[in-house]
């Protein structure tokens, strides 16, 4: 059995199964507690229905994005262990740079599933499962603080402190991967990250232009899967092509 067969065997889609339906189970009953307050407190059926239904298209057209992302580390880690990441709390950016990170420092060169042994995908998936737990322990301990940082009046204090940690920690994303993608051409000559970087950027920047300017609101759930799309497509062509 290769390596990439023991990754999709039934033992480990019956483990990522049972936490899938465990999340299922509980976003349900706590979907019919919901319906079950509103109406209690005189809400119409015609607006639970609306609000059910808009939280449904909200919900399935930014999963494109997800779904691109469950496929594109398929081929390297299996379909389960992707498919619970991003099922449950992961977030897209996240698995796919941590996962190569941590398959570069155990002597990988990159997700190449040529490379990949049993010892590797454990540690991967042990660095993806450790990094990103922070989150729900931060919540438990810290969350009701936060929440009233974030609910601070801006016309008391200027710019919430909510505003201020969001716009921070992206300037700090997009700076490490920005560095990351210059590093690569520098000592690699491999200009398609930068390439990819800089179509994915015109094309956010396109969606947010057509959201805001034109009013095509409809637009923004898409706007995410689109630049992906859009980026991965430059990429495939940047390597024919150049």
């Amino acid at each position: 059995m290769t390596v990439l067969e023991q990754m999709n065997s039934w033992p480990i889609y019956l483990i990522c199964g049972i936490i899938i339906l465990f999340v299922l189970a509980m976003s349900v009953f706590f979907m019919v507690r919901a319906w079950k307050a509103g109406l209690a407190i005189g809400m119409d059926n015609a607006k639970l229905r609306r609000a059910v239904a808009s939280s449904i298209s909200f919900t399935l057209l930014p999963s494109i994005s997800i779904l691109l992302g469950v496929i594109a580390l398929s081929g390297s880690l299996g379909v389960p262990l992707p498919w619970v990441r991003l099922s449950v709390i992961g977030a897209l950016h996240y698995e796919t740079s941590v996962a190569d990170i941590a398959a570069r420092a155990i002597g990988l060169s990159g997700l190449n599933i040529s490379e990949m042994t049993a010892t590797a995908y454990t540690t991967i998936a042990l660095v993806m499962s450790a990094g990103i737990i922070w989150g729900i322990v931060l919540t438990v301990l810290f969350n009701k603080r936060y929440t009233g940082r974030l609910q601070t009046p801006k016309a008391k204090k200027g710019k919430g402190f909510g505003d201020t940690a969001m716009v921070a920690m992206f300037i700090g994303l997009v700076a490490a991967y920005i560095g990351s993608y210059v590093g690569t051409f520098t000592s690699t000559r491999n200009y398609i990250p930068l390439i990819v970087l800089v179509v994915s950027a015109l094309a956010m920047a396109g969606f947010t232009w057509l959201t805001e300017k034109k009013n095509i609101s409809w637009l923004e759930s898409f706007s995410v899967a689109g630049s992906m799309i859009i980026g991965m497509a430059a990429a495939v062509l940047a390597g024919v092509f150049m």
